[in-house]
């Protein structure tokens, strides 16, 4: 069962150590994230995870959003639009979390959303599916925000079921 309410907790600020960066890279157009260091079983999660995503995310933007090249090319990674919604995977826990936290299921996944990131002015919103393993994270700018979050979550649901382990149902 999911608790919800104005400001329930769908996915969380995306930790330190992770630093996926937004910002679009001068020369090559790509968007810049950090490549987390992920063992053997992760990483082939994440791949797996990263080639099922969409090539389009229908429901943002006027028209939908592109997937665009993220940097590095082998980054377990994928990004789409200007400004650009990214989700990483291989991510650490979101700064503050812990397992009493309530989250958001959407699509069948829950996401954490720490509360700092639902303030009244509109901002960039990290949503972290933090009871899987690998943990996914999603970055929605905001632009496309609110019911952006919402939509590209459930857009890059399917395969986030597929490709990680749910070992910590959300609440």
């Amino acid at each position: 069962m999911t608790r919800s309410g104005p400001r329930a907790r769908a996915a969380v600020a995306l930790g330190a150590t992770l630093g996926v960066v937004l910002a679009v890279s001068g020369c090559s157009g790509a968007v810049d994230v950090d490549v987390p260091s992920l063992d053997a079983e992760q990483q082939a999660a994440c791949d797996q995870l990263i080639d099922a995503l969409p090539d389009r995310l229908e429901d943002l933007g006027e028209d939908g959003l592109d997937r665009v090249d993220v940097d590095p090319a082998d980054a377990t990674a994928a990004a789409w639009g200007d400004p650009a919604v990214v989700v990483a995977c291989g991510v650490d826990a979101p700064e503050g979390y812990d397992r009493f936290q309530l989250c958001q299921e959407i699509d069948g996944v829950g996401w954490f959303v720490d509360d700092a990131d639902l303030q009244d002015e509109p901002t960039e919103v990290t949503l972290t599916a933090v009871g899987y393993r690998p943990r996914v994270s999603l970055v929605v700018p905001a632009e496309y925000w609110p019911m952006g979050g919402s939509s590209a979550a459930a857009e890059v649901a399917g395969p986030v079921l597929r490709a990680t382990e749910l070992v910590d149902a959300c609440r």
